[in-house]
């Protein structure tokens, strides 16, 4: 099998082994002709309701606990590894157990103090569908874990670690004889980037479906860990609220669907992606928390000016009870959320990942809330001050700089990396591929940036300014230019975890200024001046979980 076929791939990518050049004919899911209904219905084994599809699934949930105890796809049993469960978290206690079945409908209930989560069965489906509501933080419940047993697939992609046994960092980051690592945290994508998480042999594929999030946290830029595998099994999860580099507090409410689903080894049917998956049969089906179409409204823009077009923009909604987005279409800045909640949001335009605009918005239910032209004003984007040099792009990442896109699936210590040290002369094109996208404190702090002026130039203050998008243990960059120094910059609000070891550059974009006196720099123009960035903190460890930051542009104004 390829290792293409493994990986966690989203709606974009359907490359998915043998099975993808089978079309939409190897697809499973709701828009599938049933494959048998005749056996559809449930049973009671004692310590299980068992669900029968009547498609090509079985599976068992635990009348203990709300456990899924069995997944058997075509007569394989796909679920457990390690004595283990599916479940919320780590597992519920005892809890209060339901089934009812409603025409082609199948609902089990579980109820465990405040949180109550379900599962469905649709007559003729190889899917699960789930609900989970967290209504307080009494009940820790951040995510859905599907274990998958041993051998079933086969991953040696940054989310292993079955081939790695050397632990590098806490319990979670390893290392292999050839100085890759591997993490369960090394997904590569933000949310916005995937549909589904899973593997396929070819003939068999299983994916969890994630739900739109909309009372999850971190917008549409947060990683979280996706998938994992090692010699016990695997493991697919949907991220109810994850706490590690996160920007946003917790909501609560119902989250979903979100749906286990198995296919012939082609990617799930499109009908069970979040922006295309309504499920009016649940309307009526008593779930906690539900809202159907009829009581969500659509956000539509007619478009928005005052954009970068070599950038995607991205509009987003948030509130304290749920978020949303959708991109803005990239001719004209067109663009259309649906399923929206009612409520007031702040609206947010994002070049990128950096955000350029705020407004409020309205959303009604049943309706459609379209706003005039958003016009972006110019100030708003810092790249569109004049500079005398720039390095990267603001845009709110580090794309582009060094190790950038390395750094979203392996930990900075990774035998693919780049030098983190080496210093950047300003001229020739190739100033941010050179300068690296994280600075450390016990790593590569004291960078230099050598620049030429002119006399003019040089006769003048400006100001200097690097924006980050993230820093750990309050990092932050003190500078200096030639014999002038600056002051310490307060630390900006960041998440206190990991972050830059885990994959994600993603916390509160920041852009610290620095007044040069004209003083500062060299009266002799055929001189480089040297800019000195160091990181400064108090607080940290060592190496790579010093104090540091990540880089999303540095420049001198004009």
């Amino acid at each position: 099998m390829s290792e293409t076929a493994n990986r966690p791939v989203g709606r974009r990518t359907f490359v998915l082994g043998s099975a993808a050049a089978a079309g939409t004919a190897a697809l499973t899911g709701p828009l599938a002709a049933p494959a048998s209904a005749a056996s559809f219905g449930y049973s009671d084994d004692g310590s299980n309701y068992v669900v029968d599809t009547g498609a090509s699934l079985v599976f068992k949930v635990s009348k203990t606990n709300g456990d899924l105890t069995s997944l058997v796809y075509k007569g394989t049993e796909y679920q457990g590894y390690g004595g283990k469960n599916s479940h919320i978290e780590s597992g519920l206690g005892t809890s209060t157990v339901t089934i009812k079945q409603s025409g082609s409908t199948i609902l089990i209930s579980v109820a465990y103090g405040t949180l109550k989560h379900y599962y469905a069965a649709r007559s003729g489906e190889n899917n699960v569908y789930l609900w989970t509501n967290k209504a307080d933080d009494s009940v820790s419940a951040t995510r859905y874990i599907v274990r998958v047993k041993a051998g079933m697939f086969l991953n040696d992609e940054p989310d292993s670690y079955t081939y790695a046994p050397t632990t590098i960092e806490a319990s979670d980051v390893f290392e292999k004889s050839d100085g890759q690592t591997r993490s369960k945290h090394y997904s590569k994508l933000r949310v916005v980037d995937y549909d589904y998480i899973g593997w396929s042999t070819g003939s068999v594929g299983l994916y969890v479906v994630r739900s739109n999030h909309e009372k999850a946290s971190g917008g549409p830029f947060y990683r979280s860990l996706l998938r994992h595998q090692s010699a016990d099994g695997g493991g697919l999860y949907e991220i109810l609220y994850y706490g590690e580099n996160q920007t946003e507090a917790q909501r609560f409410g119902l989250q979903g669907p979100y749906v286990i689903a198995f296919t012939d080894g082609g990617a799930p049917s499109s009908a069970l992606y979040h922006a295309n998956l309504t499920t009016p049969w649940a309307d009526s089906l008593g779930i906690s928390g539900y809202v159907g179409a009829s009581g969500r409204g659509r956000l539509a823009g007619v478009g928005i000016t005052g954009r970068n077009t070599a950038f995607p923009y991205t509009v987003g909604l948030a509130n304290p009870a749920a978020q949303y987005w959708g991109p803005a279409r990239s001719s004209d800045g067109w663009f259309s959320i649906p399923g929206v909640l009612p409520g007031t949001y702040t609206l947010t335009v994002f070049k990128g990942e950096l955000a350029v605009h705020t407004t409020s918005v309205t959303v009604t239910a049943g309706g459609t809330t379209t706003l005039n032209t958003l016009a972006i004003p110019s100030s708003n984007d810092p790249g569109n001050a004049s500079a005398i040099w720039r390095i990267g792009d603001w845009n709110g990442s580090p794309s582009g700089f060094k190790n950038a896109d390395l750094m979203t699936y392996a930990h900075p210590s990774d035998s693919r990396a780049a030098s983190w040290t080496g210093n950047v002369v300003i001229g020739g094109g190739t100033e941010t591929s050179a300068f690296p996208c994280y600075l450390w404190k016990d790593v590569n702090s004291g960078i230099l940036v050598y620049f030429k002026l002119t006399a003019a130039q040089a006769a003048a203050a400006h100001t200097l300014r690097i924006g980050v998008t993230t820093a750990y243990a309050n990092g932050r960059p003190q500078i200096s230019v030639n014999d002038w120094t600056s002051s310490i910059p307060s630390p900006p609000a960041q998440p206190s975890t990991r972050s830059l070891t885990v994959g994600s550059y993603r916390g509160n974009n920041h852009t610290f200024t620095y007044s040069v006196p004209a003083s500062a720099w060299l009266s002799d123009t055929s001189r480089y001046n040297v800019l000195k960035i160091n990181v400064v903190s108090g607080s940290g460890t060592t190496s790579f979980l010093s104090a540091g930051t990540a880089i999303d542009a540095i420049d001198l104004l004009a």
